[in-house]
């Protein structure tokens, strides 16, 4: 027994026993997720602005662009490295890892909101998705936390908290960015405020992170299961013949071969370049003026209406997921979001032609079903990708699962950005003038990645207990 938290481990299987009343270990994953979340996409609001006070920009229709190659850097950074962080989490545990991805949080967050030129920004973001190797060992810890039974609860804590930190911290970032701005009897004209308009919100993000990096010191280890499969190695040393000891070593070593696992991340690749293009393109849109396409927002509009996004994604993932899925499946569930994402995303554009009370209804709407089914993919996919490999490689697996995402989300942000200005530069265009061309590339993809949840492309792997039959 883990003191504290009510953990046991089962003899008979590798994984913890967690039961269904105990949440504790729930709201620990929770936060530690949303910290890695949040730098990602607390810039999201403020990003356009912050772009346009760089000067880099030649025209109004540019700035987007080069937004998306800030978004960008974070995830080439975290490409670059997550296989590694992988490694390190199967040799040496998955909360130093952890404790390392909170800490550069802490330190390049911070110094992200003290960013005066473009290069720097490229700079601090590409170190920071570097250094952060945070979420592949959390989705590792996830599903060895949990039964079997609870795999579900596990991995939609993970999604739930991913997906409320990739909505809230836009949320945050568009309630506090520019304080002299918008709270000038607080933060006076000329003052750091006023010279670092953008470094509020990364501050509050880092402050969170120092506190969950604190609580971490209470999360248990899971490495020591590895044991269990170096003992069934030993014991076919010892007690079994030749073919069924290389069996199981070829086993171990070839995740490149284990296309249960390689569909899943390819279909889980496709789906994160439609999701992060999204989440910036959404942001950069709806700041957008009239003219160009856009909603005219300010950063507080755009808060308000992911923070709202949000608070659905939590309800429905710590409440309901766990439900729905054992009646349809991790795979059934995520087709029927795909099916009904498209014509919700086709609908953003045609929003430019409301105003006033309707326009905040139609905007509210479609963003919280929108992010909602958005989540509930990832996490079916999440569930797929755990399963495909035994306890022992998961730090690598979802490593390699991460490196994969991160560098199809390179393509997100700047390919997304570049559309973006393309479509605003065409407002006159016959065929998908303006936004509606953005939104119906996004609409592609989506629809690409539908169609490969389907068989003999994506295959479940069958549950270790009915291999051994």
């Amino acid at each position: 027994m883990i003191s504290g938290v009510g953990v046991s481990v089962s003899e008979s299987c590798p994984c913890f026993i967690v039961p269904i009343t105990n949440y504790s270990l729930c709201f620990s994953f929770f936060f530690c997720d949303i910290v890695t979340a949040l730098p990602i996409a607390s810039l999201f609001p403020y990003l356009y602005f912050m772009v346009k006070d760089f000067n880099i920009a030649k025209t109004e229709e540019d700035i987007s662009s080069y937004a998306g190659y800030v978004g960008s850097a974070y995830m080439l950074g975290r490409a670059s490295t997550s296989i590694l962080w992988g490694m390190i989490a199967d040799r040496y545990g998955r909360k130093p890892v952890v404790i390392i991805g909170i800490i550069s949080v802490i330190i390049f967050n911070t110094l992200f909101g003290l960013c005066t030129s473009f290069w720097m920004a490229v700079t601090m973001r590409f170190v920071l998705g570097g250094l952060n190797g945070l979420l592949g060992p959390m989705k590792a810890y996830s599903s060895e936390i949990f039964r079997e039974e609870y795999q579900a609860l596990g991995q939609s804590t993970v999604a739930a908290a991913w997906g409320v930190g990739l909505v809230f911290g836009p949320a945050l970032g568009g309630y506090l960015a520019q304080p002299v701005q918008k709270y000038p009897n607080i933060f006076p004209k000329d003052s750091f405020w006023d010279k670092f308009p953008y470094f509020l919100p990364c501050f509050i993000v880092s402050a969170m992170a120092f506190v969950v990096a604190i609580s971490c010191i209470w999360l248990p280890e899971t490495l020591h299961n590895h044991k269990v499969s170096t003992n069934k190695i030993e014991a076919l040393e010892n007690g079994t013949n030749e073919d069924e000891k290389n069996k199981t070593i070829q086993k171990d070593e070839s995740l490149l071969k284990n296309w249960p696992l390689m569909s899943s991340i390819i279909v889980y690749c496709v789906f994160a370049i439609h999701d992060v293009a999204f989440a910036e393109i959404f942001s950069l849109w709806a700041e957008s003026p009239r003219r160009l396409g856009g909603l005219n927002f300010g950063t507080n509009d755009v808060g308000n209406i992911l923070a709202v996004s949000g608070v659905g994604i939590i309800m429905f993932q710590l409440g309901l997921y766990q439900s729905v899925q054992k009646i349809c499946g991790p795979i059934v569930l995520a087709r029927i979001a795909g099916v009904l994402s498209i014509p919700i995303l086709q609908s953003f554009p045609f929003m430019t032609m409301l105003s006033g009370f309707t326009l905040y209804i139609s905007i509210y709407s479609a963003s919280i079903l929108k992010n909602l089914l958005i989540e509930i993919i990832s996490t079916g996919l999440f569930i797929l990708q755990n399963k495909a490999v035994d306890q022992h490689q998961r730090g690598v697996a979802n490593g390699l699962c991460i490196t994969a995402m991160s560098a199809c989300k390179v393509i997100g942000p700047a390919g997304g950005g570049a559309i973006l200005t393309w479509s605003q530069k065409r407002m006159d265009a016959s065929f998908l003038p303006g936004p509606h061309l953005v939104f119906f590339v996004l609409n592609v993809i989506e629809g690409l990645a539908l169609l490969l949840t389907f068989k003999p492309f994506l295959i479940e792997r069958k549950p270790p207990s009915e291999q051994l039959r």
